[in-house]
């Protein structure tokens, strides 16, 4: 199947209407439509303000990048973007063409 991949990236203990904002989106993206969706929580990285973000022993607040992966046909992103864009966040996004299925039996 043709569609896209999305993915956003976000920090881990940033939240949105009082919810972790990885969860949100999870949520809006099941009330979109879209088929699936999974948050990564990562090891280190740094974003556009150029401040690396790191696990250590002493930091344990939660401010690691998180990204967020979902797949789906270019018209459910669309509409999943758009609702994203109503709530005037300001997020970090990649919209990438890809192949994707099921292998085997389901």
């Amino acid at each position: 199947m043709q569609g896209f991949t999305l993915l956003i990236f976000v920090r881990e203990n940033k939240r949105h209407h009082g919810i972790l904002i990885h969860e949100w989106l999870l949520e809006q993206a099941r009330e979109c439509g879209l088929p699936g969706g999974s948050a990564f929580r990562s090891i280190a990285g740094f974003g556009r303000h150029g401040i690396l973000h790191e696990e250590s022993f002493f930091e344990l607040a939660g401010d690691q990048p998180v990204a967020v992966l979902f797949m789906a046909d270019e018209h459910r992103l669309d509409a999943f973007l758009e609702r994203i864009r109503r709530e005037n966040l300001s997020l970090f996004h990649v919209k990438l063409p890809v192949e994707f299925g099921v292998l085997g039996k389901s």
